[in-house]
């Protein structure tokens, strides 16, 4: 697959340069850019950066950041069985575990949420960190509402991360995921509350938090442009119907 000019392979976080420099240096050149390619691409294009990744991997399959980034390439294509698989190898090559709420939450894509559940109450997430440990809080609120167990789902979202005052990097998608839950409950007034909160951590728009709380409160939005044309399209019939008068 080609590569951009302004692509060195330079941009790759230094941990992953240190990890390809048991390569070769050309391969180990080749291998960083189509990383840099995955990282660039998997938000707005994620089946290009899942062809990227298959080039990474078809390159150097023993290199831990290449199977980590061949794992988070399929997983933004929902080829779950497939990231899972990646996910594992990379594990089994590092023997850490910040890839198991990841591991867990392929679980659930695949139709098992016992499996995530049972994942979620593992030793391996006392040894994640803080933003760990709430992932993994997450992809089991998801397992228990995959299951029709609703009231769980709320219970295990609520959380000393989930009462805090203070705005961490998860805190809009603990909040959301909270107000999500309790909105599929019944329970409109909190869940509007807690959207309201999400909306408050949500500096970067990370969720659609001000939608769900703007469609709760009946608030409609019209597309400008769309306005634009429907203009247009009055003013063109009202021209043709003159013509037709003048006739």
């Amino acid at each position: 697959m080609p590569i951009p000019e302004d692509v060195t392979g330079d941009e790759i976080d230094k941990d992953v340069r240190q990890e390809l420099q048991s390569l070769p240096k050309t391969l180990a050149e080749d291998v960083a850019k189509n990383l840099v390619m995955v990282a660039r691409l998997i938000d707005e294009d994620p089946e290009g950066a899942y062809g990227y990744s298959k080039v990474a991997l078809r390159l150097a399959s023993r290199v831990a950041a290449v199977r980590e980034a061949g794992g988070f390439a399929a997983y933004a294509n929902q080829k779950y069985a497939e990231a899972l698989a990646e996910f594992r190898a990379a594990r089994r090559m590092t023997g850490g575990v910040e890839l198991w709420p990841l591991m867990a939450d392929c679980e659930r894509g695949l139709g098992r949420p016992e499996k995530a559940l049972d994942m979620a109450g593992a030793p391996e997430v006392q040894k994640l960190d803080k933003a760990g440990q709430v992932e993994m809080r997450l992809v089991a609120a998801g397992a228990r509402r995959d299951m029709g167990q609703l009231d769980a789902a709320i219970v295990t979202l609520q959380s000393p991360e989930l009462a805090s005052s203070s705005v961490q990097p998860w805190t809009a998608r603990l909040r959301y995921a909270y107000a999500d839950a309790l909105l599929a409950a019944g329970r409109q007034g909190e869940a509007r509350e807690w959207f309201a909160k999400a909306v408050e951590a949500d500096k970067d728009g990370s969720t659609d938090a001000s939608d769900r709380l703007a469609e709760m409160d009946g608030v409609e939005f019209v597309d400008a442009f769309e306005g634009d044309e429907d203009e247009g399209d009055e003013r063109e019939a009202r021209g043709e119907a003159d013509e037709d008068r003048d006739v």
